[in-house]
Order: structure tokens, then C-alpha cells, then sequence
């Protein structure tokens, strides 16, 4: 199965994002017993982009930042380093009670001490994306976007981002873009807006060429019936999650691709780590193989971006969720949200369980 990219594009993937920050206490302790903290932006989207960014194809973020803020700044300089172009509008703070990047406040858990979040997202900056502050027709018309990457965390932000989700989809389907959704499913952020969003994810994903999410994810995003929940083995899931993926086919047949992860967590350090897709009528299934692990967060959102850096390479589709297991568990041995793989021999060293020295 081959998904038709377009050519002749400035950017291989775009990503609609609210930027914040993440502060975690050092050497794995709690956030209420630490004094000393590391500082790092972040967000879902930028984990995803960030494999492809640093394997040097082409990334372009679309967010939203507070004018005058040192925090924006910092994050300014973060997205630069990551080698990541931006673009959106400066929002005043206007008062000490007005708009900010959000904040994360994490721990990494240690052994038997799971990590525990703790999102801080009032006067969040990013809820004010709105699809009147940039120009998609020229985004997508005239710069060209190989592949947009969108998010069911900004899809239901805010009014204005669902909104803004909407338009970037119907561009992207117009100028022949592909589109990834990851549903990602957050019960509060649907909080009283049940059924628009379910309209408006639905609307997405009957657009989208790659879907990726869970069992809970597609029962509470788009209503489709999921195997019955409880503990259950791999191979369980396995069938379950297949089961359901033939519903979801017929709800929504232009997807090609459907992917998800699959975790069993030992402690903190230890994961048994898999992954399963289906591609055209193929499936690919990664059997969980133990990982270690410094620091747990951003692990699903590298598998995606492994994934599809793998279609915007053109590979064949059985490598797409292996090199997507391998920047996952990659992003699992950073203290950042976000891989930082130096090249394919590394996530593909991994893939293949050689940790040698490589002199």
C-alpha cells in the first residue's frame, strides 16, 4: 500500500499546537518533596513533529504566544533549536490575571513510584488559536504541506481551536495534504460539549488518511463500539483492538492507515512496549517487548512521529510502526517530552536491540 504524498511542498509535516511548560523535579523525586526543578517546553504536537525535525525534514508549527513574555521567549528559542519554523499571532497578557502558556508539572516516578501530572492550564494563550490569524491559503496553497498532524487535544481546546481544526483540515484535503488525527481523548476538555465535538471529530476523522488511538479513544471520540474493558492479556487486546478497527473502517473508510500503542507498565523504569497498525488490509503487529525507562512521557506521541516520519519517507508500510516503536521507546531515555534521535542508525539500533557502544 503506498499513500500519495504531495510534491513539490516547503514543509513535510505541519502541526497545529498550544506551547507550554513542563517543570520537573531532578533525580526522579516528587514534585511536593524537590526544590530544584528542570524547565522544558513542550507540547503533544511538537513531541510528534520533533522525529522528523530532527532527521531533517522540513517542520512548520502553526501555535499562538504571549507578547512580551520571557516564557514565550524561551519557547521561541526551544522551537528554533529544534529546528521547527513558527508561526502565529502575539497575544497580550493585558493583566496579571490574563493569557499565559500553560504550565505541566511532572514527576518521573522512580521504581514502584509511579509518576504523577499535574496541568496547570488557566488563561491558557493556545485556547485563543483562531483560523482568522493565519493564512491557510497560502500555508497550504502556495508553501505546500506534505502531511498535517492533528490532535484531539487542540480539537477540543477551545471553541476557536475546534474551529481552527476544522479549517486546517478542509485546507489540507483541498491542496491534496494527508492528514494524521490522533484522537486523544481528554474527558474534561469534553466537558459539556459532548456532542459538538463528537460532530467535529467525526468530521476530522472522515477526512483523515492515518487515525491513531486507543480502544477508549474511538468508543468516547467517534462512538465506536469497543471491546469490553478489565484486565486482559496482550494478545486480548490484540483481537479487541482488530475487532474494533473493522467497525471503525466502516464508519470511516478514506482512512488507509489505523495505529495504536500497547503498554503494560512493570514500575516505572520497566515497560513491556508494542504497537499494532493497519495499513490498507495489513496489519502489523509489534509483540511487547520490555523497555527501560527514564522518563515515561512523550513515549506515544514519538511512536507517531516515527510513524509518520516512515510515510513521509516513502518506506515500506511493515517499517512504519517498527521505526515508530523505536522513537518511542527512544523518547522513553529523555528527560525531555520529546526524542532527539542523531540519525536512523540510532532508532533502528534500537529496533533491533543492539545497545553497543558505536565508536
Amino acid at each position: 500500500m503506498e499513500l500519495n504524498l504531495r510534491k513539490n511542498c516547503r514543509y513535510a509535516l505541519l502541526v497545529p499546537t498550544s506551547m507550554g511548560v513542563r517543570i520537573t523535579p531532578v533525580n526522579g523525586q516528587p514534585v511536593y518533596s524537590s526544590h530544584l526543578f528542570e524547565m522544558q517546553a513542550t507540547s503533544a504536537e511538537t513531541n510528534v513533529a520533533s522525529i522528523s525535525s530532527y532527521l531533517g525534514l522540513p517542520v512548520k508549527v502553526l501555535t499562538t504566544f504571549v507578547k512580551d513574555s520571557p516564557i514565550a521567549q524561551f519557547i521561541k528559542s526551544n522551537l528554533r533549536s529544534r529546528n521547527m519554523d513558527y508561526e502565529g499571532p502575539e497575544v497580550a497578557q493585558e493583566d496579571p490575571w490574563g493569557y499565559r502558556h500553560q504550565f505541566n508539572i511532572a514527576d518521573s516516578g522512580y521504581g514502584s513510584r509511579g509518576p504523577r501530572v499535574q496541568n496547570d492550564r488557566a488563561g491558557e494563550v493556545g485556547r485563543t488559536l483562531n483560523v482568522k490569524d493565519f493564512d491557510l491559503e497560502r500555508i497550504f496553497g502556495e508553501e505546500g504541506v506534505r502531511l498535517v498532524h492533528l490532535s484531539g487535544l487542540i480539537a477540543a481546546l477551545s471553541t476557536d481551536t475546534t474551529e481552527f481544526c476544522l479549517a486546517i483540515a478542509k485546507a489540507a484535503k483541498k491542496h491534496g495534504s494527508l492528514i494524521s488525527f490522533d484522537l486523544n481523548h481528554r474527558a474534561s476538555f469534553w466537558k459539556g460539549r459532548e456532542q459538538q465535538l463528537r460532530e467535529s471529530f467525526s468530521a476530522i476523522a472522515s477526512v483523515a488518511d492515518v487515525l491513531i488511538g486507543n480502544e477508549e479513544d474511538f468508543q468516547l471520540c467517534l462512538g465506536i463500539e469497543g471491546p469490553e474493558a478489565g484486565g486482559k492479556s496482550i494478545d486480548a487486546q490484540i483481537d479487541g483492538f482488530k475487532e474494533m478497527i473493522k467497525r471503525v473502517k466502516q464508519s470511516y473508510p478514506n482512512a488507509s492507515v489505523y495505529a495504536t500503542t500497547l503498554r503494560q507498565v512493570i514500575s516505572a523504569n520497566e515497560h513491556l512496549w508494542g504497537a499494532i497498525q493497519l495499513a490498507g488490509e495489513d496489519w502489523q503487529v509489534i509483540e511487547p517487548r520490555k523497555i527501560t525507562v527514564l522518563d515515561r512521557i512523550g513515549g506515544g506521541d514519538g511512536f507517531v512521529g516515527g510513524l509518520l516520519y516512515g510515510i513521509l519517507k516513502g518506506w515500506d508500510p511493515e517499517k512504519w510502526p517498527q521505526f515508530g516503536w523505536a522513537t518511542g521507546a527512544l523518547a522513553t531515555t529523555f528527560l525531555t517530552d520529546y526524542a532527539q534521535p542523531a540519525d536512523e542508525d540510532m532508532v533502528w539500533s534500537i529496533w533491533k536491540g543492539n545497545a553497543r557502544v558505536k565508536r
